[in-house]
């Protein structure tokens, strides 16, 4: 079994040094400074127990690698990103390969599952950081973080076992999940707070603000006739598996959507979190304003190239009418 990891940041580049660590085979795809980096001198991970470095192939896509049956392919990109992972897995010649999916949001697996049949998704609890080309942050400990795995819609099968297995001899705990997607929407819940966070982190308790958008979003979920998995705080494993610790010499940059807004990325995940709320609503007639305030604010700070943190919470206490 191989490893092909597209996108090589916080999320992809901490499994590429933790399988490479292990003695797995690893193929990383990246862009920009981030393959310029690799390719020199490797990826750099710094954790709470200390800093590994490690060399692996590092491509610019797909193109560049021979294919194998026995090839997984790990999409670690953002949402926004995923159509032209897609064009390029196509481009490749990917065929019956298996795809995992270890990205937020629940859109990835249904536009992979038009191409490939051999989807499975991933929800991710893994809190890490990638500012610097060459070098990712995880500060989980005493993992750096865990998974739920399985195939798309349901089920599950032996190259899940065989997937969680190896990530969890890599220090990485995996557990096979039949309805994974019930852990990919507890997931989606708590990612709704990353663009409050992104926003107008640092100026107080947003809690109240982000209680409205899980408020609605839940709302919407049943309506929808969508089962969840609570992944938060109530699920054991949390404590026991992952904690957020310190890594000496970093700050935790916050969640992805502060990263992409601090790195001035160009886009951000907003739509494909907040804004899945925002569509299931309008399916099922179920209103969502919060959420669909947060999506147009996204829009604007990205447009505007608005760093994080820089929204006043009174602005948008206003907004949503709190206050």
């Amino acid at each position: 079994m191989r490893f092909i990891i597209h996108g090589v940041g916080a999320i992809g580049g901490t499994i590429a040094v933790s399988l490479a660590a292990a003695g797995e085979e690893v193929i990383g795809i990246a862009r920009g400074q981030q393959l310029k980096a690799i390719q020199a001198n490797g990826l750099t991970l710094r954790t709470p127990a200390g800093t590994e470095i490690r060399r692996f192939e590092c491509v610019e896509t797909p193109n560049a690698i021979t294919l194998r049956p026995e090839d997984v392919v790990m999409v670690c990109t953002k949402t926004q990103h995923m159509g032209a992972v897609i064009e390029q897995l196509s481009a490749a010649g990917l065929g019956d390969q298996a795809v995992f999916c270890f990205q937020n949001g629940v859109e990835n697996e249904r536009r992979a599952l038009r191409h490939f049949a051999n989807v499975h998704g991933v929800s991710v609890m893994m809190p890490t950081d990638f500012v610097t080309p060459g070098e990712v942050v995880a500060f989980g400990s005493p993992h750096s973080g865990y998974f739920y795995l399985g195939r798309y819609p349901h089920g599950s099968d032996s190259v899940d076992e065989a997937v969680a297995k190896t990530l969890t001899a890599a220090g990485l705990p995996a557990f096979v999940s039949p309805d994974v997607m019930k852990a990919k929407y507890g997931k989606l819940l708590l990612n709704l707070s990353n663009i409050v966070e992104a926003a107008c982190g640092g100026q107080g308790d947003t809690a109240p603000v982000t209680d409205i958008l899980r408020k609605e979003a839940e709302m919407v979920f049943t309506a929808a006739g969508i089962k969840w998995q609570g992944v938060g705080d109530s699920d054991p494993n949390r404590g026991k598996l992952m904690n957020v610790a310190s890594v000496p010499g970093f700050s935790r940059a916050g969640s992805s959507s502060t990263q992409s807004l601090a790195r001035s990325t160009g886009s951000i995940e907003t739509d494909y979190l907040n804004g899945e709320v925002v569509l299931l609503g309008r399916l099922h007639a179920i209103p969502a304003p919060a959420n669909a305030w947060f999506c147009q604010l996204a829009a604007r700070m990205v447009r505007e190239k608005l760093q994080p943190g820089t929204i006043p919470l009174d602005e948008v206490k206003r907004a949503l009418s709190l206050a």
